[in-house]
């Protein structure tokens, strides 16, 4: 009988404790469902994280009105564009400006040429505003070089003829630096005024390069460095909290030198152009900036050959040596393994060549009559 009873007791001992056993909520099984439904979820919200937003084009029902001219390129997108200066069919010198980072086709510094001068000359610009920006259609499918051929379209639908100048300013510059290698044939000159650089062009030397990247503050290092090697991460990384991102993008003074600072205190923007540039969303005009601008490019500007082996044209280079954006020393070093460009270095200035009184008309005059 005590066997029994022992047996009894240890039966119904064993039922409480299995009744506790799965009335735990945390299981092993349970405990891994639950693990697997949270790395589930951070995936979907990291996946989420990282898509931007469609673009508000222009035109579109939910997307800013068009006011500008436009062109309609061959693959439907369209670009929009400022004209300034003597009538296009009396110009004796007709120009494509390009803008630079976070700018648009208002940002030509016209201001620096006298009217006297622009007729004296004879110069007709036409601005643009690049894809994404303003007014222009955003291009999802853009590359390095398809830039230069919306700018050879630009100039054939308006007429400009044959040959026209192209000067661009920061990151204009290197579209430049593209239609130099693949619209050479329709240049009657060009300029390049404080061009970003980027620095995994292959032929720069690692350790100058090195040198010049370690020189910007830290939270561009990192933003390029996503931009470069994780494209795909950009989006998120420009709009994250947790870590400041591009400081260009943030108009942190930092990036500016004393010269900058005092030209920029000088400056009255229009704030009603200012809101336009971005008004079709970040991704495709900042954001698509830097992964093209900083990405891996389809050929290296120190390959480049003379565009003007007769000197019927000129290439020209201006730079300031205290430019924290565009460094001095990699614009030193293209200039020489490229010694058909015609180099200019104005001491003391910053980024903003072309603000500094004397030096835009200088830039002009120089391109066209050299």
């Amino acid at each position: 009988m005590a066997t029994k009873k022992i047996s009894a007791a240890s039966a119904r001992a064993h039922t409480r404790k299995a009744k506790q056993k799965s009335s735990f909520p945390f299981t092993s099984g349970a405990f891994a469902k639950i693990l697997l439904v949270v790395l589930i979820g951070l995936l979907a919200w990291g996946y989420q994280a990282t898509r931007p937003p469609p673009p508000k084009t222009c035109g579109s029902p939910d997307g800013p009105p068009v006011t500008a001219p436009r062109i309609k390129l061959s693959d439907g997108r369209h670009l929009a564009y400022k004209e300034i200066g003597v009538p296009r069919d009396n110009a004796k010198y007709k120009i494509v400006y390009i803008h630079g980072y976070d700018g648009c086709r208002h940002d030509v510094p016209i201001s620096i040429l006298s009217q006297d001068v622009i007729e004296s000359l004879g110069v007709y610009i036409v601005s643009f505003d690049r894809p994404g920006y303003g007014e222009s259609d955003p291009n999802p499918k853009r590359t390095v070089k398809s830039l230069a051929f919306d700018i050879q379209e630009l100039a054939d639908q308006l007429g400009l003829g044959s040959k026209f100048y192209v000067m661009g300013f920061s990151m204009g510059g290197q579209a430049v630096w593209t239609c130099l290698r693949y619209i050479p044939h329709r240049l009657a000159g060009a300029a390049l005024i404080a061009p970003v650089v980027n620095y995994w062009w292959p032929r720069l030397p690692v350790n100058m390069s090195q040198e010049a990247f370690n020189l910007r503050l830290p939270q561009d290092k990192w933003t390029l460095r996503v931009a470069h090697y994780l494209p795909w991460l950009t989006y998120w990384w420009n709009t994250q909290k947790l870590f400041p991102s591009c400081s260009a993008a943030g108009r942190n003074p930092a990036i500016f030198s004393s010269k900058d600072l005092e030209l920029v205190s000088k400056q009255s923007l229009s704030q009603d152009y200012r809101a336009q540039v971005r008004q079709q969303g970040e991704y495709e005009s900042l954001h698509r900036d830097l992964m093209i601008g900083f990405g891996t490019w389809e050929f290296d500007p120190m390959d480049l050959e003379n565009p003007f082996p007769n000197n019927e044209g000129s290439v020209h280079l201006w730079q300031g040596d205290k430019d924290r954006l565009s460094p001095v020393t990699l614009q030193r070093y293209i200039a020489e393994q490229l010694p058909w460009i015609q180099y200019h270095e104005i001491p003391g200035a910053g980024h903003l060549v072309p603000m500094i009184d004397g030096i835009g008309e200088k830039i002009f005059k120089t391109l066209l009559t050299a």
